[in-house]
């Protein structure tokens, strides 16, 4: 699906075809023939358009023929229904400057590019560069509240793992820590294309534009560093739970163990006096007593010595 805006008198106006200064958003589902026309029609070269379809892509840019091409990761919901995927994915989203127009390719639904529309009667489509800052502004923004979120989240396990150590919530961390690795991966690209696009002047920016790069390149290594921090902090969880079980299985281990020895040796005393041969007060009234209370007394000398040892 393919969309046409253009920003009349601060106002969004939806139009039927490209016109100068307007944006052309491009959606899923996506149709090769679409991308061909639209490859014609704004003389695009075809790969620009197709590599936002990579789920893989990584952050960079390039320039073919005058028109500019940057690839930047954005962070997505997964829809996944697989359980074991992580909640939140990075997608590649690609922003093609051509002669007259900006073009966003989407291979999914994308917040940051919503975030965009909503703003985008108060921006200047004369002024690219400043709209493709404005993009890279609110991915950042997204980036920070799905990271928020995934806090929230985290928290929220935590306390639920703190009255029942259960898989479900285990498992529900580990689909953040999925997200966090994504995340981490993510900002660290996009913090080399932000510095490189810096540097390099890529986009010919004018001053004001460079200070907000550079803004932006601050804003990234904010969002970096709340991730890494995240990140380490679910790790230190996991381990710590993963201790915690294996303490707690230890000391069931243990008490299986006393309570294994201390009815082995009664076991054993019953045995003997069970044997078909001749034994010491066979014929005594009180031979089915002997055995019972000389168990007694073996257990209860045998558990004394581990409470006193503090092994029970």
């Amino acid at each position: 699906m393919i969309q046409y805006f253009k920003n009349i008198n601060h106002q969004t106006v939806a139009i039927d075809r490209p016109e100068d200064g307007s944006w052309v958003n491009i959606l899923p589902p996506l149709k090769q023939e679409e991308f061909s026309e639209l490859s014609t029609g704004l003389e695009i070269p075809l790969d620009f358009l197709t590599d936002s379809l990579d789920i893989d892509e990584r952050s960079r840019f390039e320039e073919d023929d005058n028109v500019k091409l940057v690839v930047i990761k954005t962070p997505t919901e997964n829809n996944s229904f697989n359980d074991s995927d992580a909640l939140y994915i990075t997608i590649p989203i690609c922003i093609i400057l051509t002669h007259n127009q900006i073009v966003t390719v989407n291979s999914f639904e994308n917040g940051a590019i919503k975030k965009f529309l909503n703003t985008f009667q108060n921006r200047h489509p004369d002024k690219k560069n400043m709209m493709v800052l404005k993009i890279f502004e609110k991915i950042i923004q997204t980036y920070m509240e799905f990271l928020k979120e995934i806090n929230i989240k985290r928290n929220s396990i935590e306390q639920k793992l703190y009255d029942s150590s259960e898989n479900e919530q285990l498992l529900q961390l580990m689909r953040i820590q999925k997200s966090l690795v994504y995340f981490v991966t993510a900002l660290r690209s996009n913090e080399m294309l932000l510095m490189k696009l810096e540097r390099t002047n890529f986009l010919s920016l004018n001053e004001d534009e460079r200070e907000f790069l550079n803004d932006l390149v601050v804003d990234n290594s904010q969002a970096l560093e709340m991730a890494n921090i995240y990140t380490n902090i679910l790790s230190s969880t996991l381990d710590a739970f993963a201790s915690i079980i294996a303490n707690n299985q230890n000391q069931v281990l243990k008490r299986l163990s006393v309570i294994t020895i201390v009815l082995t040796l009664p076991v054993l005393v019953a045995s003997i006096y069970g044997m078909n041969v001749p034994i010491p007060y066979a014929n005594s009234p009180y031979a089915f007593y002997i055995p019972v209370f000389l168990s007694m007394a073996i257990s209860l000398v045998i558990g004394w010595f581990f409470l006193r040892k503090k092994i029970f």
